[in-house]
């Protein structure tokens, strides 16, 4: 996403018990959400799930975000990582831990 005014970018590497790592790349205007992206070493079943949660997230407050995890999980299989794991990796990259 090309730098607009009042744009922000946060990076943050999140390592999930057990060894692995969720990174996440977030575009931010304040507390709102412009654009996401998760990687790292987990899986989930439909694999296109994720992007589709991170579509979700675009336009939203960061503490609704993280509702928005929750029920995802609740309605899609992630192996590696839990929600609460994507909430903390969420938080790092907007400078909140």
């Amino acid at each position: 996403m090309p730098q607009e005014s009042g744009i922000s970018e946060g990076r943050a590497d999140y390592k999930v018990s057990g060894g692995k790592l969720i990174r996440v790349r977030v575009w931010h205007d304040g507390d709102i959400i412009r654009k996401l992206r998760f990687n790292g070493d987990f899986f989930a079943h439909p694999e296109e799930s994720i992007e589709e949660l991170e579509e979700s997230l675009e336009g939203m407050e960061a503490e609704e975000s993280f509702e928005i995890i929750r029920d995802f999980f609740r309605r899609n299989e992630v192996i590696g990582a839990s929600a609460e794991d994507f909430i903390s990796a969420l938080k790092a990259a907007l400078g909140e831990l």
